[in-house]
């Protein structure tokens, strides 16, 4: 059977077995003690006067099936709802996405950018998920080398290369064995279900709404599993698709390349501003001179592998394309590649937190490739284009993972209420096809699309009326389109 075959087995598989799970428990994961809030550390940005964000630590079950087991900690931030009490409609759980993205200052940030009638409805809750940021954050060393600067050239040629690269894997996986320890085990997204419902019951709810962007979509279909009757309203924003997380992962890297694709078009269709060429296969071999050039001869730390992250992240979102093309163009003037920095350095100690709990987290999910797989993918990746962006692979390490998770995270039930998913039609990052598979497992899910959209995070991000309107008509009034929905995307950026 073909890979895509595989895949498309895989998802029915899924579907059939998510239908004929028992139902999920309704007995409260409660803790031992309600949740006391108190003053946040100074990583959590402030609201505007007079709302303020407060935080505390709620003590949970490193095991959720042991629950008289070693404990840890999960980090809590909330801000109240401003409106009235007859306008309150409970908490809403927010997640920015990762594995490994913290939630803490999430509930601030993003609840800035949320509708005034949401924001006045809800208590917005952000958390840590356990293994990052503030909820006992979990290590994995250094690795396998990840963070070496240079780093080697992450997307191997010939037999020598990959042999190197599998030893890189297997470096990462035995790094995160030692250093991570006791943690490895649990930290699934499944456990992370459990945790949220134990905020839900610390903070005295009956009913946990929740809004999850691109990994947090996986999170929130994790807690419909478990807990269908404690749903109240849930947006998926920018869905990861009911794959095993390396099959996700090499259908991401697929989708890169088409954005890059079209992201050389772009830049040529703007020749004169840009000065890269004039045509698609111009822009191309000015991007590819610059690889070759950092390949040759890394520029203060700077190399391949750093260049790919860079690239990998500006793909995501539109607005970063004009500094994409500006950096490339740099370079090629001067050989300096600070116009492709990120703006945050990766070794820094939230990057090495996230990256780990990021490995950690696909891992305990569910099974691993095997070596061959890896190594067939990133061939048949390769004839496609011989210089792709393998950056997002991250679960090929859970080849030579120590723990092994005896099961895959369940995802879905047929007894949640109805859930919104949100997609942006051409998301290189989450492509739609995950919204549309994980909507079979939701039965009553309704798919709100961005189309001719080209941008990773959609609700209250990408300032679209159509789609920030009928969000929150769902989660203030529980307004569920009859049917799905289209939008009107801005196309490609305009430049400056």
């Amino acid at each position: 059977m073909t890979r895509p075959a595989r895949r498309t087995a895989l998802l029915c598989a899924l579907a059939a077995a998510t239908a004929l799970l028992p139902a999920a428990p309704v007995r409260a994961a409660e803790p031992r003690s309600p949740l006391r809030f108190t003053d946040c550390p100074d990583s959590v940005p402030r609201p505007a006067a007079p709302e303020r964000v407060e935080c505390g630590r709620l003590s949970v079950p490193l095991d959720w099936h042991r629950p008289r087991g070693p404990r840890i900690e999960v980090a809590v931030s909330r801000v109240r709802a401003s409106g009235t009490p007859a306008e309150r409609r409970g908490i809403l759980l927010v997640n920015p996405g990762g594995p490994g993205g913290s939630g803490l200052p999430y509930a601030v940030t993003k609840r800035a950018k949320l509708p005034e009638s949401v924001r006045r409805a809800y208590d917005v809750v952000g958390f840590d998920p356990r293994g990052a940021g503030q909820s006992t954050p979990v290590s994995c060393g250094p690795m396998g080398g990840l963070f070496d600067s240079p780093g080697s050239d992450p997307v191997p040629a010939g037999a020598p290369a990959e042999r190197a690269y599998l030893s890189s894997l297997r470096a990462l996986a035995d790094d995160c064995a030692t250093h991570a320890g006791r943690l490895l085990p649990h930290l699934s997204t499944e456990q992370t279900a459990y945790d949220m419902d134990a905020i839900r019951g610390a903070l005295g709810e009956p009913r946990t709404s929740f809004l999850g962007v691109s990994y947090g979509s996986w999170l929130g279909a994790a807690y419909t599993a478990r807990f269908p009757h404690r749903v109240g309203r849930m947006v998926l924003d920018s869905v990861v698709g009911p794959w095993d997380w390396y099959d996700f992962d090499v259908i991401q890297s697929r989708a890169l390349l088409r954005q890059r694709g079209t992201f050389f078009a772009w830049t040529a269709d703007h020749g004169e501003r840009f000065g890269l060429g004039g045509t698609p296969g111009a822009v191309r071999e000015a991007y590819l001179r610059v690889r070759r050039g950092l390949t040759a001869r890394p520029v203060a730390g700077f190399g391949p592998a750093e260049f790919d992250r860079a690239v990998y992240r500006a793909l995501g979102r539109t607005e970063r394309w004009e500094g994409l093309a500006d950096g490339l163009r740099g370079y090629l003037t001067d050989g300096a590649p600070d116009g492709l920095r990120p703006a945050t350095a990766f070794d820094g100690p939230d990057s090495r937190t996230y990256e780990s709990a990021n490995r950690v987290v696909k891992c305990a999910d569910g099974p691993g490739p095997s070596a061959r797989d890896i190594v067939t993918d990133i061939r048949r990746t390769r004839r496609l284009d011989p210089h792709p962006v393998l950056t997002g692979m991250e679960a090929s390490a859970c080849a030579y993972w120590h723990h092994r998770p005896g099961h895959r995270t369940p995802l879905g039930s047929p007894d949640a209420p109805p859930v919104l998913l949100v997609a942006s039609a051409h998301d290189p990052v989450t492509p739609v096809e995950g919204a549309r598979g994980l909507r079979r497992l939701l039965p009553g899910a309704r798919l709100v699309t961005l189309d001719n959209d080209y941008s990773h995070g959609v609700f209250a991000s990408r300032g679209n009326a159509c789609v920030d309107d009928t969000l929150a008509a769902y989660l203030v009034r529980g307004t569920v389109p009859s049917a799905d929905v289209r939008c009107t995307g801005p196309g490609l950026p305009t430049v400056r």
